[in-house]
């Protein structure tokens, strides 16, 4: 192990788990801190997505229910990416249901009902949201010459895009793009 790295090494990791990286330390501490909000997000995205699939009604209910199903599925495959890029780098991931709530940004919505098109909108706006989070950290990657998460990151924000646009169409006035 790089001893001076070790030295210098967050106290947020035992040393059973010590992961050598040849990033600097600061670098590592930055991307994780960066990946682990987005980690955050993707876990309390993911239950709003599925609490809407759930809670959705109204004539568009079966398509609207399956499409925040598959966007609900492919929210939560991102966790374990994003978490193991935590750990690959020798970062610490979130260990908790209370240590996401630490690092969220997205807002929980515990509302007993929403109607559905405010559903579709707040979505496609916790979407974009995630996205300039993930710009954000691509950058702080690049910056740092981390080619694996910027690549990583590269693909959700595709992905993050995808369900932005499927949520704006489903979402729009009838022949408007008006919210």
């Amino acid at each position: 192990m790089n001893k001076a790295r070790n030295d210098n090494k967050s106290d947020k990791i035992s040393s059973d788990l010590d992961t050598p990286s040849d990033l600097p330390q600061a670098a590592v501490d930055k991307i994780t801190t960066s990946l682990n909000t987005l980690l955050a997000d993707a876990f309390a995205l993911y239950v709003k997505t599925k609490n809407f699939h759930w809670h959705v009604s109204g004539r568009h209910f079966h398509d609207y229910h399956l499409m925040l199903d598959e966007q609900s599925d492919a929210i939560f495959a991102t966790t374990d990416q994003l978490a193991e890029r935590v750990r690959k780098l020798g970062g610490a991931t979130l260990k908790s249901i209370g240590d996401i709530a630490k690092h969220q940004t997205i807002k929980d919505n515990d509302e007993d009902y929403v109607p559905p098109r405010e559903m579709l909108r707040e979505l496609m706006e916790d979407n974009k949201h995630i996205a300039a989070a993930m710009r954000k950290a691509h950058k702080l990657a690049d910056d740092h010459e981390d080619s694996g998460t910027a690549g990583l990151l590269e693909t959700f924000i595709d992905e993050t895009e995808r369900r932005t646009w499927f949520l704006f169409e489903a979402s729009r006035q009838e022949g408007s793009n008006a919210a």
